[in-house]
């Protein structure tokens, strides 16, 4: 399957909520804000299919690593996700 990025046209700097799914007992749902969802178009065909793909590197070398390989591919940038503990 060949997969095709989706590129935004603006910066975005949102924050968001990961919701828990009660009817299947996991935390796996990701709500996208109105802003992404103005950025990538696409993503309000409802008959359309999109994936994504998520990595997780253990230092900063590594995704230098990555960095320096999309630099030479001029590959799509990816979009930065950062995960918090919200304390109350």
């Amino acid at each position: 399957m060949e997969k095709k990025p989706l590129i935004p046209r603006n910066v975005i700097d949102i924050e968001g909520k990961i919701l828990y799914n009660e009817n299947n007992r996991a935390w796996n749902t990701i709500r996208l804000r109105s802003d992404i969802l103005k950025e990538f178009n696409k993503l309000k065909e409802k008959k359309a299919t999109f994936s994504y793909e998520m990595m997780y590197f253990r230092s900063a070398e590594e995704l230098e690593k990555l960095v320096r390989k999309i630099k030479m591919n001029k590959a799509p940038l990816p979009i930065l996700m950062f995960l918090y503990e919200d304390k109350e």
